[in-house]
């Protein structure tokens, strides 16, 4: 192989990537469904960076991701997916001042997406926190409960993260809206729910990406959906046996 089919960092031990996969991976963010619909050019007029919240905070650039695209700098592109594009709040901010109406998070969501298709360790790292509530969205399709976020997933929350020492359960009992009052969970989701909505995550590629990234975490879901679908079953089963009955 060539010096000029492979990209490497000289101070890195990191292996080379070679120039197929850069290429891979860019025609995969290129064909994704919404990909025209979110640039369309740049002036490089730095406006989407100037009103950026991250850009304040990280070594991140709106602006910087759209050129790497527009260019086609596949070595930018590939060293912007491992850090980078992770910084972003998705605000949308950036979209809102674009003069060519290009959405730079829009990108951005593409690039986590095939990031994560391709099994990144950058994606790997920053879902890995995010494992219980991954488990707790996909298993019970709930949503976050309070109790999830702890100190040690997130330690870039700086001072925030005391909040979570609040007395979750008096302000989950404040919440003006029907709930279980409880810290595990907002409302129950029926078994019927449950299964269609594994379903659809399974058609869809869902739990794919999921297995690319966490695959401890694939098969602890698998088994809980399988329970599941066991029980749907038999429910099922047994109405069938009641209509009998009557």
């Amino acid at each position: 192989m060539t010096a000029h089919a492979q990209i490497s960092d000289p101070v890195s031990e990191a292996p080379p990537v070679p120039r197929e996969k850069l290429e891979e991976i860019f025609d995969d963010i290129r064909n994704h469904a919404v990909y025209d619909h979110e640039i369309h050019g740049c002036l490089n007029c730095g406006i989407c960076t100037a009103t950026c919240p991250s850009a304040h905070y990280y070594d991140y650039s709106p602006r910087e991701i759209v050129q790497l695209l527009w260019t086609e700098n596949l070595e930018g592109i590939y060293d912007a997916m491992q850090e980078k594009i992770w910084a972003c709040a998705q605000c949308y901010t950036c979209a809102a001042r674009c003069p060519f109406e290009n959405s730079p998070g829009g990108l951005v969501m593409i690039m986590r997406e095939i990031a994560i298709k391709h099994g990144m360790e950058s994606a790997k790292e920053v879902l890995r926190p995010f494992s219980r509530v991954l488990l707790k969205v996909v298993s019970t399709g709930n949503q976050l409960a309070p109790n999830m976020i702890t100190r040690d997933a997130f330690p870039d929350w700086g001072p925030n993260v005391s909040r979570i020492d609040a007395p979750l359960m008096v302000l989950r009992k404040a919440i003006p809206m029907p709930t279980m009052h409880t810290i595990d969970t907002a409302w129950e989701v029926n078994l019927k729910a449950s299964v269609e909505l594994y379903t659809i995550w399974e058609a869809t590629g869902v739990l794919d990406q999921l297995e690319t990234v966490d695959e401890n975490l694939f098969d602890v879901v698998s088994d809980v959906m399988d329970e599941k679908r066991e029980e749907w079953e038999d429910w099922l089963e047994e109405q069938e046996d009641e209509e009998d009955d009557d």
